[in-house]
């Protein structure tokens, strides 16, 4: 986590905002459930990722039309292929720095 957005992801107003985006679209991952397969979802992913210049937009960071529930292998995949990346999975799911 980066340490512009850490006051976000600890507020209630995530908190809560996440735990009910992730109930209304039945705890499974999104991308998976598009393709066929059910996989439990574990991370709220931003589309528009969060950065300094939006961190405070609600329009960004609360807003579900934005949001989206996935699970640890589709959150690296929609990660993975971005600038500034600070790190990458390989074939057996480990994290390389």
């Amino acid at each position: 986590m980066r340490d512009f957005a850490k006051g976000f992801y600890k507020s209630k107003a995530w908190k809560d905002c996440r735990a009910a985006y992730a109930k209304s679209v039945g705890g499974l991952c999104e991308v998976c459930l598009s393709e066929g397969r059910y996989v439990t979802g574990e991370i709220v992913h931003h589309k528009t990722h969060i950065n300094p210049d939006n961190i405070s937009d609600v329009r960004v960071i609360l807003d579900w039309n934005n949001l989206q529930l996935v699970c640890r292998d589709c959150h690296a995949r929609l990660h993975s292929n971005k600038e500034g990346q600070r790190y990458k999975i390989d074939e057996m799911g480990r994290v390389i720095l």
